[in-house]
């Protein structure tokens, strides 16, 4: 099965087991892979804006890792996990790195320590 195949058959709140079958945490963004998809566009700030919009402009855009991994993510395909295991709340799994998908749950083919964490 290709891998957005696989990708289109997980939603959010599915678990998220690693390869080792350690509980990784839950799906929460699901993204289909684009392979046009090339680079990564942060929009600018208008100087002249209110802080609010500022503010907006700086939050990154999904997914938040640097820019040559977030074109690869945006290419394949990727899942966001919020999970407890990294600082930040959140890794990011590539469509390469799902195994299976069950029911409830998906099984991947990457330890935990090799998912790539939210900045």
């Amino acid at each position: 099965m290709n891998q957005q195949a696989i990708v289109s058959r997980v939603t959010t709140g599915m678990r998220v087991v690693d390869v080792a079958g350690r509980d990784v945490g839950t799906v929460d963004l699901v993204q289909r892979g684009d392979p046009n998809a090339v680079t990564v566009q942060t929009p600018t700030a208008d100087p002249g804006g209110s802080l609010d919009e500022l503010i907006e402009s700086a939050t990154p855009e999904e997914p938040d890792v640097p820019a040559d991994l977030a074109a690869r993510l945006l290419r394949t395909g990727y899942l966001k996990v919020s999970t407890d295991l990294v600082p930040t709340g959140a890794v990011y799994v590539l469509a390469d790195q799902i195994a299976s998908v069950t029911d409830n749950e998906v099984l991947l083919e990457a330890l935990t320590a090799d998912l790539p964490a939210e900045e």
